[in-house]
């Protein structure tokens, strides 16, 4: 195949940070039309190199070619004008415009020097027609769901005239169904000959979607293949360096005796008479579908919500935490599942995230002990793994699994005694995906107690001991390991219980 028949190429990139090589050398090349997936896991430099495309990122060394022509770098102007649209995890709209007005962002259809705002309303509903999909242009963007703001980002680079669209990691934030109405999206596009790079940890939607697979490794490029050539051992293979050939790792029965955690006949927060116990040194897995109220019930343990009924005992001793302040002093603490807002404070280092529930304990007359704050740092990166140069290194910098084993580290940190995991792998790639769960196996079998919600089935059935299942806010049963299965579990969360 010649140059020409590729839209866009990338030569040889390099970009350095202080102390990192974000991407050593890494090639890539985008035919017209086609769907090329980009893999790797967090750290990869999958990011690093998108954002070289969208002008984001200057690289040290490299070309890029966009229809046979050379650039050393790009602006995020002079990639709009060559046809590259990028959609980030995080949007880039804003919130208190209209829809038609985010649409044609910076691009405002105009007559004379005023803005034609009924021009912008009838080419952003032909573009909605063409996608298949109805929003108001007219509503402004904060009341917009998640699925349909991603919507309107599609819309605004089809908008923009873009003949090569990045997606990053586009299916994260939606509902199954906003991603099967993304993918009918994606499909038309593709017929229409918009070439698109498609990044997901979601294997099973590149094998959906893409004609071909690049895979990026501590970032280096590794290969290049026809998704229809490979499997996904293969691509997990190419992407970790190593076979996993098990998903989860093996851990032996420590479950003791202990009751830690009981509720009995809990209500409030949406959730209504709900009981249950987990013993010491077990993983208790909490089912359901979305809605069901599994976060809700996680927060009334943390005292992020009020029950209105019921009580909550802990080791046996009757609790009412007003406050997760309350729940820390306790030793219950929460891996959130909004890691980013609600689990670390990103613009601080790792070494701030850890001690911060402990710094009244490391502190004299409100001066921190310098050396213990460096030490339970130090400490607690080692044990738990985390990567990265220094402990002074900015939580944002992190990857995904990296930023989840620093909040793990906190509530150890903390001697948390019970732990609730609330979707702990979400957006993480498959080899950081076992380094959490042998972390909390490594947990259990160290005498602590896991709540673990999952809205992976796999997950749920392959780390927990035991499986409760909410639907509607209320608890539709309870499986033991030897009965774990999907069909079991799906009957209980499709379940609607009578009062």
């Amino acid at each position: 195949m010649s140059d020409s028949d590729y839209v866009l190429q990338l030569q040889h990139i390099r970009k350095t940070y202080p102390g990192v090589v974000a991407l050593n050398d890494v090639s890539l090349e985008v035919k017209k039309g086609e769907i090329h997936a980009l893999v790797g896991e967090n750290g990869a430099g999958k990011s690093t190199l998108i954002k070289t495309c969208s002008g984001a990122v200057v690289p040290d060394s490299g070309k890029i070619i966009i229809n046979d022509k050379e650039f050393d770098s790009m602006t995020p102007q002079l990639s709009m004008k060559n046809g590259i649209a990028v959609i980030y995890q995080e949007f880039n709209l804003v919130g208190g415009l209209s829809v038609a007005e985010n649409v044609f962002l910076g691009r405002s259809i105009r007559k004379g020097i005023v803005i034609d705002k009924k021009a912008m309303i009838r080419e952003t509903e032909k573009i909605f027609k063409t996608l298949n999909i109805s929003i108001d242009p007219n509503m402004l963007v904060r009341n917009l769901s998640v699925g349909y703001q991603q919507m309107v980002e599609i819309a605004k680079a089809i908008q923009q005239d873009a003949k090569i669209l990045i997606m990053d990691e586009p299916s994260a934030p939606l509902t199954k169904a906003e991603v099967s109405t993304m993918f009918e999206i994606i499909d038309k596009l593709k017929e229409s000959g918009v070439s698109i790079i498609y990044i997901s940890h979601r294997l099973d939607e590149i094998f959906r979607l893409s004609d071909r697979v690049t895979v990026l490794r501590d970032g280096t490029y590794i290969k290049t293949l026809a998704t229809q050539d490979t499997d996904v051992d293969e691509l997990i293979s190419l992407m970790v360096g190593r076979e996993l050939t098990e998903k989860f790792p093996v851990r032996e029965n420590c479950i003791r005796d202990d009751v830690v955690l009981e509720v009995r006949n809990l209500s409030g927060n949406g959730d209504k008479n709900i009981s249950f116990s987990i013993r010491k040194g077990e993983i208790l897995g909490l089912g359901g579908l979305v809605g069901a109220g599994r976060t809700e019930l996680a927060q009334m343990i943390f005292g992020a919500a009020q029950k209105t009924d019921g009580t909550i005992f802990l080791n046996g001793k009757e609790i009412s935490p007003k406050s997760p302040r309350d729940a820390i002093d306790l030793g219950i603490a929460l891996v959130p599942e909004d890691r980013k807002s609600q689990g670390v404070l990103l613009g601080l280092s790792i070494k701030k995230n850890i001690n911060m529930p402990i710094y009244k304990r490391i502190s004299k007359f409100s001066v921190i002990n310098r050396k213990n704050e460096n030490d339970v740092a130090e400490e607690y990166m080692k044990d738990i793994r985390i990567k990265a140069p220094s402990s002074q290194q900015l939580v944002k910098n992190l990857s995904g699994g990296n930023q989840q084993k620093v909040i793990l580290g906190k509530w150890l940190a903390a001697n948390s005694e019970l732990i609730i995991f609330d979707e702990p792998t979400r957006g993480i790639d498959v080899g950081a995906k076992y380094e959490i769960y042998k972390l909390m196996n490594e947990l259990v079998e160290n005498g602590k107690t896991i709540l673990l919600i999952s809205s992976e089935m796999e997950e749920l059935m392959g780390m927990s001991d035991r499986i409760i299942v909410l639907s509607e806010g209320k608890m539709t049963g309870e499986i033991e390991k030897e009965n774990f299965n999907q069909e079991n579990i799906m009957s209980y969360a499709s379940t609607v219980k009578e009062e």
